[in-house]
């Protein structure tokens, strides 16, 4: 049995029930709709966030339909997200394959966000539960305050961490907590139960997005962006940030400054790429990152179901060791 068989086999049943719930919201009779949602439907992913959600409320009582409508919520806020994120970065490839605005134009883009968004709410009310209506409602404030923060720190002339850390915990690190949060309030958990899971989820979605990071010096054709894109967009992460602070080489100061003015070279931003990774740039990104997954894993003592807590295990693991 591969990783992710393992991972998802206490749960096999319910996630097929949530895939076949998703895959009905993205269906339209207006053409439009459905020529995007056929487009998205291309490329789903690996479902990381309803099988985190999934697994959670099993350990921790049972997965109800709470669960299945938290979940798909998220799951649209998130797809909404991505469709809205691309169009800010101006990207023209999502997982592989064009983007929705490089495909269909910004204005479609725009509007077919909004409306899968609308769909989030509209699953987010029918869970009934105003405390997950909340929690969705505070992840979008925080989804768009990283954002705004990331595009404000383009013209930062310091190479602060806190402040990435700070970035990635707004945008990837907030969507894994309230999904962690929102899976444990639909299984019936009680306050101290719900506030470690969402510790649980927070330290595994700073992994994920540390992980994310460290891809972008791969030439790995998998991962869905060419290498170096983040610099392209104006991003300096982790493993620069490090290297950066650490050596302070003047050449690569100014070819990072350059990058957040949008000015760097495709062989401006090789250099540094090389840069980073011969000086321990990303040697560093990876301790960091397994330190969450450490904290992570240090937090499943409140789960009873031994094979889940396992499987909940396997799952921050994965985080560090997945190779797209």
């Amino acid at each position: 049995m591969d990783l992710h068989a393992q991972i998802k086999h206490p749960i096999e049943d319910e996630l097929r029930r949530f895939t076949e719930l998703f895959d009905n919201t993205l269906e339209s009779t207006n053409t439009t709709l459905h020529n995007v949602y056929s487009h998205l439907m291309q490329s789903k992913g690996k479902m990381m966030r309803p099988t985190l959600m999934l697994l959670l409320a099993k350990g921790l009582g049972g997965v109800s339909d709470v669960t299945f409508r938290a979940a798909l919520a998220l799951e649209l806020l998130h797809t909404a997200s991505l469709v809205h994120d691309d169009i800010v970065d101006d990207s023209q490839e999502r997982r592989g394959q064009m983007s929705v605005n490089a495909m269909f134009g910004n204005k479609v883009a725009v509007l077919s966000g909004d409306y899968i968004l609308a769909q989030a709410l509209e699953y987010a009310s029918l869970t009934d539960d105003t405390r997950i209506v909340k929690s969705i409602a505070m992840l979008g404030k925080h989804l768009s305050e990283g954002e705004l923060l990331q595009l404000h720190n383009t013209a930062a002339t310091d190479y602060n961490e806190e402040t990435y850390l700070e970035i990635i915990s707004k945008k990837t690190a907030s969507l894994f907590a309230t999904c962690t949060r929102c899976a444990a309030m639909s299984a019936g958990a009680g306050e101290e139960e719900v506030a470690t899971c969402e510790d649980f989820g927070r330290y595994v979605g700073l992994a994920f997005q540390i992980k994310d990071d460290i891809f972008d010096y791969s030439r790995n054709a998998e991962i869905g962006k060419p290498t170096g894109n983040d610099m392209k967009e104006r991003k300096l992460t982790l493993p620069a940030l490090h290297v950066l602070n650490t050596y302070g080489e003047p050449s690569m100061l100014d070819i990072a400054r350059r990058v957040r003015d949008g000015k760097a070279t495709d062989e401006e931003i090789a250099f540094l790429i090389e840069f980073t990774k011969a000086k321990g740039g990303l040697d560093y990104a990876a301790e960091v990152m397994d330190s969450y997954v450490l904290r992570a894993k240090s937090l499943l003592g409140i789960i009873r179901d031994e094979e889940v807590r396992r499987s909940l295990a396997l799952y921050a693991d994965y985080v560090a060791r997945r190779d797209h």
